[in-house]
């Protein structure tokens, strides 16, 4: 888990992926298309992927990718990302944590 608060807490937009998962890219995309750079680790290319997972899961991130973290701080999944972007929610959260500036 230190080593989950250690990665999320150097970048503005962090998300957890699998190269397989259709979610995870979706959710990428979206911020892409915002302008966002958000940093991606995929569990099924890095070492220790495994156990990141696991503690992905222990946040309550089911299933575990995508896992987003924006500001240091767990948002959730691809419904909580979602449901943000609807809500009008999602683009002044990534403005506060420097991750956008328009």
């Amino acid at each position: 888990m230190e080593r989950v608060s250690k990665m999320v807490s150097e970048k503005p937009v962090v998300i957890f992926s699998m190269t397989t998962c259709c979610m995870s890219h979706t959710i990428i995309s979206l911020f892409s298309d915002f302008g966002v750079n958000p940093t991606v680790y995929e569990l099924d290319e890095i070492s220790r992927g495994r156990e990141i997972e696991q503690a992905i899961s222990r946040l309550g991130c089911n299933p575990t990718v995508p896992a987003v973290f924006i500001g240091g701080e767990f948002v959730g999944g691809a419904n909580e990302v979602m449901s943000l972007h609807l809500k009008r929610a999602l683009k002044p959260m990534l403005k506060r944590a420097g991750a956008l500036w328009v």
